[in-house]
């Protein structure tokens, strides 16, 4: 009995020691991961919970138009920040910050007694208030390096541009789209402190700066641009429209010349205006394009062969589809018409019946070649599709008559300035775009958008081209005629939607065409919406397509065929390249012209009409100047240690 005690006593003390070795086993091993194979992962946790990180920006990149003017810049800046455990005196220190500042003492203390470990105090301070904090020589007190962003020419294209916000971020437009490239890699200023939250002197200490974005050079011509702003400008006054907006583009690129919008807003004052005038509606807002989609139902018709040059139509003044007539604007009709002259006339029940002869599936895959009904691609934030329903039993005949001439369909201006491009470039459609070239230290490489592709054949376009020239020769787009240029184009009205319903009194007048029509070097596209008065596009829009084409072709140097007898003598135009701004204006009046003056630099550096371009007596000349240097680094002290 005593052995068979002994023998479960001595088992009992083997098993209780394999018990005690398994668990000196297992936390000698844990002990040995956690202090060999985790030990960097614990050094760093300990030294990131003693180290104290503040972040500091990279600059963010600039950005140019084409020619190289930069539309929107970064400089210096600073920010102050406190490290509330290191603040000896919340009370006094609140008090100096708040007079430097210019800021609520109440919001600064608040600030500094607060238990975390940084808080920010203000961003985006001056040199001269970052010396002055400095100087202060604040316990817990603290300025960084930042950047704000600087317009050399004021609010130029502001709702392409868009704007940046108070940590230097992408908000609208451009500055969004191509974030993340402009805004650079931010760097940081580190310390070490203590439990408390205080600054160990002679702890860990560094500094490392924010690696600059990189920069865009856009499609953009500043000089372009400014022309079209002071036209869609005086296009609104002119005719009391509510929102008037010009585009300009290279048809053989797809480049967007200009995006002038009225009534606009100022860049460096955002916050002041309405969320409307910061849209760029070239590419967010749709509308019914009205007649000017004649060309491309023209294009559609000839490319299917449903149409050609030796086509006729009798207008009586309708077209009955599907238990509906269709109106011509003219009530008598035009009777008897070439095909030509339906474009000139801008015939209603004839662009109904060819988009009834092509047929719901064949118009609807034409319509689509063209990227209707679906974004193009546009490098820009928001673009739009429009709206175009695809063919079906639920979808009317009459839907398809009205679309033939632009009602029952939206479109972006940019789609219809692209058709336009597409026609004026023997059928390939370029995706108009905002960006020319993306530049880095390492190079620059263009914008992802997507390739030029042929949409309708060189026949069906050309064919289509000489149209549009016969309609501004001899139709309802007289007045777009430039001497010495040729154009093409169509004007267009259309009724408002309100309730459902077409409005009979709020219209929008548009003008689409392309310059010269032999070789189009720019197209251009105007909307007025809700015009007061006469609101006819061959009235109110031609015109306005007429002047900016009469200044953009000289400044492309496209020269002037034949000569042209305007009455007035003709003068050649001064060099002022390299005068003052006084001097320059006195050469230029002294030989009868008027003259402009659009910046507040002391350097010229261009002027329209270009210099010895042959002009009317009296011509308004435009100096286009500099701005003072503007400096983008500081000459602060490095108030990092490092």
């Amino acid at each position: 009995m005593k052995k068979v005690t002994d023998t479960l006593v001595h088992r009992r003390i083997l098993g209780l020691l394999l018990i005690v070795l398994v668990i000196t086993l297992f936390s000698s091993g844990r002990l040995a991961y956690l202090q060999l194979w985790k030990n960097d992962f614990f050094q760093t946790k300990a030294l990131e919970q003693r180290v104290q990180k503040i972040p500091v920006e990279g600059l963010r990149g600039n950005i140019y138009d084409r020619n190289g003017i930069p539309l929107a810049i970064s400089v210096s800046a600073h920010t102050v920040y406190a490290i509330p455990a290191e603040v000896d005196d919340p009370e006094g220190t609140a008090r100096k910050l708040a007079s430097i500042l210019q800021m609520d003492y109440d919001f600064i203390l608040q600030r500094l007694q607060k238990r975390t470990a940084t808080q920010w105090i203000k961003k985006k301070i001056s040199d001269q208030e970052a010396h002055e904090i400095i100087a202060l020589n604040s316990p817990g007190i603290g300025v960084v390096p930042t950047s704000t962003r600087v317009y050399p020419y004021g609010s130029v294209v502001p709702q392409v541009l868009g704007f940046v916000g108070i940590d230097n971020q992408g908000l609208e437009g451009l500055e969004l789209y191509y974030d993340q490239f402009l805004r650079g890699t931010p760097g940081q200023t580190v310390f070490e402190r203590d439990a408390h939250g205080r600054v160990i002197e002679d702890g860990v200490r560094g500094y490392q700066p924010g690696q600059r974005g990189g920069d865009l050079v856009l499609t953009i011509d500043y000089f372009i641009q400014r022309m079209a702003e002071e036209e869609v400008r005086r296009a609104c006054y002119e005719t009391g429209s509510r929102l008037g907006l010009i585009v300009v583009t290279d048809p053989k690129t797809g480049e967007i010349l200009a995006t002038a919008i009225h009534p606009s807003f100022d860049v460096e004052d955002f916050s002041s205006y309405a969320p409307e005038n910061r849209k760029n509606i070239a590419v967010t807002d749709t509308y019914e394009p009205g007649s000017t989609f004649k060309a491309v139902t023209a294009a559609i018709a000839l490319n299917e062969g449903v149409a050609t040059l030796r086509s006729g139509f009798f207008d009586p003044g309708y077209i009955r589809v599907s238990g509906w007539n269709v109106r011509c604007w003219n009530r008598g009709g035009h009777g008897s018409q070439s095909f030509v002259e339906t474009m000139q006339n801008s015939c209603n029940p004839y662009y109904a019946k060819l988009a009834i002869d092509l047929g719901d599936q064949r118009y609807y895959n034409g319509l689509t070649s063209f990227n209707l009904g679906y974004k193009l691609g546009v490098d820009f934030p928001g673009e739009m599709g429009g709206t175009l329903r695809s063919p079906g039993p639920a979808i009317p005949l009459v839907t398809w008559a009205n679309i033939g001439f632009g009602q029952g369909l939206t479109v972006t201006p940019l789609q219809l300035i692209a058709a336009f491009g597409a026609i004026a470039n023997e059928g390939i459609l370029s995706v108009p775009h905002y960006v020319k070239e993306l530049v880095t230290e390492e190079g620059s490489f263009p914008p992802d958008i997507p390739e030029q592709r042929q949409v309708i054949g060189k026949e069906a376009a050309d064919t289509t081209r000489y149209v549009l020239r016969s309609a501004i020769e001899h139709g309802s787009g007289k007045r777009a005629e430039v001497p010495g240029y040729s154009v093409a184009g169509k004007t267009g009205t259309a009724q408002l939607v309100e309730g459902g319903r077409y409005s009979h009194s709020k219209m929008v007048t548009s003008f689409a065409g392309f310059a010269p029509s032999d070789d189009p070097q720019m197209a251009g596209l105007l909307v007025l919406w809700e015009p007061q008065g006469a609101f006819y596009g061959g009235i109110i829009a031609s015109p306005v397509f007429a002047r900016l084409a009469a200044k953009i072709l000289p400044y492309l140097g496209v020269e002037r065929k034949g000569k042209v007898e305007s009455g007035l003598r003709q003068v050649v135009v001064p060099d002022v390249g390299g005068l003052g701004i006084g001097e320059a204006t006195r050469v230029l009046q002294g030989v009868q012209f008027r003259v402009e003056v659009v910046g507040e630099g002391s350097r010229i550096i261009g002027q329209v009409p270009a210099p010895l371009a042959e002009v009317d007596e009296g011509t308004m000349v435009y100096i286009y100047t500099d701005v003072d240097f503007i400096p983008t680094t500081s000459d602060l002290p490095n108030p990092y240690g490092a």
